[in-house]
This record gives C-alpha cells, structure tokens and sequence, in this order.
C-alpha cells in the first residue's frame, strides 16, 4: 500500500490541476508579439527615403486580439530615435504602465533596448489601434487593433462574409522630423504632407502610385466589413465607396445604432466600422478620403484613392469615383456626427452618468509667445484655458506614484481664467499664453462633465481630443458659445455616442461626461499632432480608490529608466 501513495498523489494532482484548468475562462488566452522598431527605406510617390517602422511593415502589423485576453508585446527599439508605443482606446485598468505615451506614464524606450506592454483586455470589443506617442514618429509607426468578442458572442449586426482594415494616413516626402524642426525654429506650422494613404499606399491618382494602390476584391451579393481608422497626423478625413452606400455600426470600439450614410467623417485618432453590400453592377469602384477643413486653414487637400473590384471584373476597366463632400461642408459634418447613438441594449448599456460630481469648462486657444530667434520674432503655441503644457523630463506617472516633487503641479484650472466672447470676432491681441505642467487633481470614482469651448485666438479651428485610460459619453455639442443655462436641457443622457476621441466643431463646443474609475495619471490632449506639439495638452490625477483593487499596480522591472 505505502508504494501506492505518491501515485494516488499524483493522479489527484493531475485531476485538481485539470479542474483548476477547467474553470480559466475558456476564451482566455495569452496573446505575444514582437515589435522590432527599425529603418526601412520606402517608396512613395516616385520618392524614396528611409522610415521608421515596425517589423519593417509600413503600416505596422495588426493585433489581433480577444476580449478578455491578455497581452504582452515586446518592443525592442533599434532605431535613432526614442521610441514609445500608445494602444490607442485600450483603457489599461489600473496599469497606465502600458498606456505608453512619452514623459506621461513611462519613459521612452531607448535607442537599444526593449520594454514589454503588458496589459489585459476587459469588457471591449471592435477597432482600435496603436501608434508612436513620441515625436511626429506616428507618422509611419502605427497599425490596427482588432479585438474580436469572447468566444460564442456575435455581432449585434448581421456577420459579414469577410472583413478588411482601412488605415487612413499622411505622407511626406521629406524626413518628417526634419520638417517639423525646421518649422519650429521659424516659430510657423512645418509643411502640409504631400498625400494621404490608405493602408500606407496613396492610389493612382497620385504620380508613381500606380502600383502603390490598395484593393479589396468583393463577391456579387456578400456583405463585408470595413474597420477604417483615422492615422493621420493633422487632418479630419471623409471617406465614401462611389456606387455603394456604408452603414455604421461601430465607432471607438463600441456598437452604434445602425445607420446609413454616403459618406464618413473620422478625426485623427478615431476608428470607425462600416458594413457594406457588395450591391451594384460588377466593376471597379474607387473607395477615396479627403480633407474636411471649415477654418481657413492650410490642409493636404489631395484625394486618395483604394480600389473595390468585384470579383471577375478586369484591372483594365476604369474606376469612377464617388462624390465627396465639399471640404468645407460644415453641415454635412453636423448631421453625421447628429446621427451616431450608443447601442444602448441591456447586453451593451449606455451607462451615462446623470449626476455630475465636478463641472470642467476648457477653452481650447491657439497663440503667440516671443521667441527672438524664430522668424517673426514669436512662435506660434496652443494651450487649455490659456496654460500651454510644458513636457516633464520624467513620467508623470513615476512621479505621481514615487510621491516625486518639483514635477508638476496639480492647479490646473476648471475654468478659463477671463470669461469672453470665446468665438466672436477673431482675437489678435494678447495671445500670450502661461506655460506649466499643470494637471488636475480628480476624486476616485467621481463623475466629470468636461466642456471643450473653442476660440477665436488668432482663428477658430475643430479640433478632435483623446482622453487616455478612458471612454467617455458625448452629451452634446454646438457652435457658438456653450450656453450653461441652456444648452444642458438639450444634452442625450440616454444613448449618447461612447468614444475615446471627439471632434470639437470649428467655432462651437463639445460636453462629455466620464466617471474617474480608472487610477492613473491620464492623457488628454488634441490628436492633432501639430497641436499637441504647441502645447494643446494636459493630464487629469485620478487618485486611488479605497482598496488595493481600486489602487495603481506596481510598474514592471522593466520600465524604461528616464
């Protein structure tokens, strides 16, 4: 008998193990990519110039992912520049460590060497995507984030027969950092880019790209859905299929009620899917984006091209192209943002907070500060309620959860400090703004509404912000003054759009609300990137929650060192 017992240990421990096995959520698993950051030479637009990329990719690779996995990406950085990596929308409960904007929650990884994004997807499902957070390294480094619902969950729209990431984007032909230097020293925005792309390729209308064109090959009948994300640096973009119309059924990784549009309007920094029905006579259609700009402002207003070709249908048959919207059709934009509604079904709540613990009021304002070296003796800067945002020398996350002092203040104020005709005539005196790394003290667990109010510093412009570390509810918008008397009695507190990133109309305001449940210090900022770089910037303190599990997790070993 005494032989038997360490082979009825082993067999009960192999049945404990199995059981505990068993009870793991099914679907979880444990997803791993590399991400080799190096240099690659590329062709575009019978240019070619060295870029960075991920894996040599241009755009970068897509994650594809589960809800409910966890993630680890190993990025080893082996470019000439610093490098840190955002996961654009992911909301990183807890970890901001893996948020991955530079100087705000981590230190970039340097030239050398390897940091892993350790993080866990929960409770979001649809397209999203990841960028540099450094510099104007966006530009090239940046790809889709596909995050597929738990295993046995369906879509809440019919399923699609195949499905195809559409990744907008911008091209310059010159060194994209040695542009935006240039345009610093002379304190003026750095040159427009030279094409937009579609999934990094610009299409046949522009020289040399005849075979720089992306295309999707579609069956007669079939249903397909496009995952579209904005990547482009500075402009807001409309995007249409001539001949078929798009129905919307997902913004920012979260369901919409369907509707039917011509046409789509995406800022920088949002993710949109649309389902479309391979319905017209088999040809060739152009899929095309270009430019909305309402301000009198300069923009890249070149077409892009992609091609749907239905299957069978030869190469040489001539595409049309589908009508646009003017670049400057405000309405058009008005109505299309009028018409995205939360899903708002018991299995996908809207959970919009109706009490409203702190009312925050921002104006967003260009400006001028004196810079005797630049050409017209100022730099134009960007700012919130008149602070430009002065980047630290280390993580503000390290800072705030090391208790370090001298790195940034927590005075950021809830409102402008002088009241005005925020958008009547164009203001062109006294736009100097006060510099800081200000940000704002936020109670765990408190609700926000957050009023976005642009200006007429210099010109009014829209202007679409991403908050990190969280969705949060658009209640509503306008142009003109916000009204605080009036407007509110206006605002959806039923099925409101969920995003991570909105646009702020030219000239008007947008209200969201939020409820701080996620510790951290988090990012909000214009996703304009010329923006962001005069300074249109800050970061709320969300502070701890009573329990451990409402508390910051510790940082990885191997966070990059400042």
């Amino acid at each position: 008998m005494a032989i038997q017992h360490p082979r009825h240990l082993v067999l009960l421990l192999t049945i404990f193990c199995f059981l505990g096995f068993l009870s793991f959520p099914a679907d979880a698993a444990v997803k791993k990519y590399q991400f080799d950051v190096q240099v690659n030479n590329v062709s575009r637009l019978c240019n070619s110039k060295p870029i960075v990329t991920v894996n040599g990719m241009f755009p970068g690779p897509t994650i594809y992912i589960r809800e409910g996995d966890r993630v680890l990406i190993n990025v080893t950085n082996d470019a000439q520049y610093n490098m840190s990596i955002h996961w654009h929308g992911l909301k990183q409960y807890r970890n901001g460590w893996a948020d991955g904007p530079a100087y705000i929650t981590q230190c970039p990884i340097k030239t050398g060497n390897s940091y892993t994004y350790d993080f866990n997807v929960t409770g979001q499902r649809g397209t999203l995507w990841w960028h540099a957070h450094i510099l104007w390294l966006r530009a090239t480094v940046y790809g889709a984030v596909v995050i597929m619902p738990k295993e046995g969950t369906s879509f809440p729209f019919p399923q699609p027969y195949q499905e195809t990431n559409i990744i907008l984007g911008e091209w310059w032909n010159s060194d994209v950092e040695t542009i935006v230097n240039q345009g610093n020293k002379l304190g003026l925005p750095p040159q427009t880019s030279d094409a937009h792309t579609i999934n990094g390729k610009s299409g046949p209308l522009f020289p040399c790209s005849e075979k720089h064109t992306f295309a999707m090959e579609v069956e007669s009948g079939k249903t397909y859905l496009l995952r579209i994300v904005n990547a482009a640096l500075n402009d807001e973009l409309f995007f249409a299929i001539a001949g078929h119309n798009m129905t919307v059924v997902e913004i920012d990784a979260v369901y919409t009620k369907p509707f039917t549009t011509q046409a789509i309007l995406i800022a920088p920094g949002q993710t949109t899917n649309v389902l479309v029905k391979a319905d017209q006579s088999p040809s060739r259609y152009f899929m095309a984006a270009r430019p909305f700009m309402d301000a009198p402002i300069p923009v890249d207003n070149k077409t892009v091209t992609a091609i749907l070709q239905y299957k069978g249908i030869p190469n040489t048959v001539l595409p049309t192209l589908p009508s646009l919207p003017a670049p400057s059709d405000t309405n058009f934009a008005l109505n299309y943002s009028s018409n995205l509604r939360s899903l708002n079904t018991p299995q996908y709540p809207a959970n919009v907070p109706l009490r409203v613990d702190r009312h925050l009021f921002y104006t967003i304002g260009l400006g001028q500060n004196p810079c005797p070296s630049c050409q017209n003796g100022t730099q134009l800067t960007a700012s919130l309620n008149n602070i430009t945002f002065v980047m630290p020398k280390i993580g503000l996350l390290q800072a705030h959860y090391f208790n370090i002092s001298g790195v940034f203040r927590t005075d950021f104020p809830d409102r402008p400090p002088v009241p005005f005709n925020y958008t009547g005539a164009p203001l062109t005196a006294n736009l100097g703004t006060s510099l800081g790394t200000r940000l704002s003290k936020v109670a765990f667990n408190s609700t926000i509404e957050l009023v976005l109010q642009d200006t007429n510093l210099l010109t009014v412009e829209s202007h679409p912000f991403h908050l990190h570390g969280y969705n949060f509810f658009v209640v509503g918008s306008g142009i003109g003054n916000f009204d605080p008397k009036k407007d509110p009695a206006k605002f959806n507190l039923v099925d409101p759009p969920e995003r991570n990133t909105v646009g702020v109309p030219t000239g008007g305001w947008t209200a969201i609300r939020f409820r701080a449940d996620n510790p951290g210090v988090w990012f909000m900022h214009c996703h304009l990137e010329l923006h962001t770089m005069w300074g249109l910037k800050m970061a709320f303190v969300v502070e701890n929650g009573k329990s451990p599990d409402q508390s910051i997790v510790p940082p990885p070993k191997d966070l990059p060192p400042c």
